[in-house]
Formats: C-alpha cells, sequence, structure tokens
C-alpha cells in the first residue's frame, strides 16, 4: 500500500477530486497554505496500491490547470504505507 501526499492549487481540487472518484480513488482533502506565496493549496491523502500510484499521478498531469511561471502543478510524495486500517 501506497500512501500519495499531493498538493495542488485550491481552484483544481474539485476537478482532481471528482476524477479520482470517479475512477474509484479514495481522497481526503485537506486545507493547507503555501510557505513562499502563502496562496490557497490543497493537500490530498489518497491511499493506493503501488500498481495504481501512476494513473493516480497521470490524473493529477490530466486535471490540474497549467502553472504559471516558475510554480507547478503539483507536489506529489509518494510513501509506503505498511500498515492500513478502517475502523
Amino acid at each position: 500500500m501506497k500512501l500519495v501526499i499531493t498538493i495542488i492549487r485550491d481552484s483544481d481540487a474539485g476537478p482532481v477530486i471528482d476524477e479520482l472518484v470517479n475512477r474509484g480513488h479514495r481522497v481526503t482533502r485537506v486545507a493547507s497554505t503555501g510557505g513562499f506565496l502563502r496562496r490557497g493549496n490543497v493537500t490530498l491523502l489518497i491511499g493506493t496500491d503501488e500498481d495504481k500510484v501512476q494513473p493516480v499521478i497521470d490524473i493529477l498531469r490530466e486535471k490540474c490547470s497549467p502553472p504559471e511561471s516558475g510554480l507547478h502543478r503539483a507536489t506529489v510524495f509518494v510513501v509506503d504505507a505498511p500498515h492500513f486500517e478502517q475502523i
């Protein structure tokens, strides 16, 4: 199991979350603020199987709007989640 931690612009959150859910992914949205430009961001926590990490990243590439000069569409961290449990 992998945990995909993604930081995207607030304006991209709706289309990204809708597409993730439509393709069967579960996602948790956490409001956040960028440290450098202090703009509204959203942090998405996406738990998925290892073989589904690339499709998640593909959705981000597809649904995040083009970046402004010097910025990125998304920042993505993929970490191991050795234990996953829903209670």
